[in-house]
């Protein structure tokens, strides 16, 4: 190879990598840092168990932990609402916050039945709707959700399976994943809450 294109390929393989820099260090987390921003917020209106609407407006009402789920859900939802209660008795402070179960799968959750579902857990809205709304609502937490389909002609649904928290501002703070420990789950509540 002559000394001319060994140069030219040196100052491609600079170039290139200088684009990937730039792109991790700056465009990235900018892209990043307006998703984060925007969760939560959108043109949706869903209805709580208490019979209150619930719009990107509710999570400026006071910090909040928003989860999805469905009452036909085998373990996750369950666990997750199980976790709630241990989080609210190693700080109490979290059974202020406004806690909502919103259904991604709103043909089966109805008001009624999510009430029932979500009863046992101090401070918990169920929070359903129509299929137009809840598909908004899921665009606006960025949440995945699918229908499975069963053997048996059935059906049960995949989903994101986080509990995301919002400051009294409505703003995003964190992510509590499944079955995360509960020290560090009081710790991003906590952040949440006292700011």
């Amino acid at each position: 190879m002559s000394p001319k294109k060994l140069r030219i390929l040196l100052w491609g393989l600079v170039a290139i990598n200088l684009a990937a820099l730039a792109w991790v260090m700056i465009i990235s987390p900018r892209m990043n840092a307006r998703v984060i921003d925007s969760l939560g917020q959108g043109d949706y209106v869903l209805q709580t168990t208490s019979g209150q609407a619930f719009t990107e407006a509710t999570l400026q009402n006071g910090p909040s932990a928003v989860f999805f789920g469905f009452t036909h859900c085998p373990d996750v939802c369950p666990t997750t609402l199980g976790d709630i209660l241990t989080w609210q008795e190693e700080y109490p402070a979290a059974a202020e916050m406004g806690i909502y179960f919103v259904t991604v799968d709103p043909e089966r959750d109805t008001a009624e039945i999510l009430g029932e579902y979500v009863g046992w857990v101090d401070g918990v809205e169920g929070v359903t709707g129509s299929r137009e709304e809840l598909d908004k609502t899921l665009e606006a937490f960025r949440i995945y959700a699918a229908k499975v389909p069963l053997d048996d002609g059935g059906y049960t649904m995949d989903h994101s399976a986080s509990v995301l928290l919002f400051d009294r501002k409505g703003r995003y703070t964190d992510r509590i994943r499944y079955q995360e420990d509960p020290a560090s789950a009081v710790k991003k509540l906590r952040t949440a809450i006292e700011g």
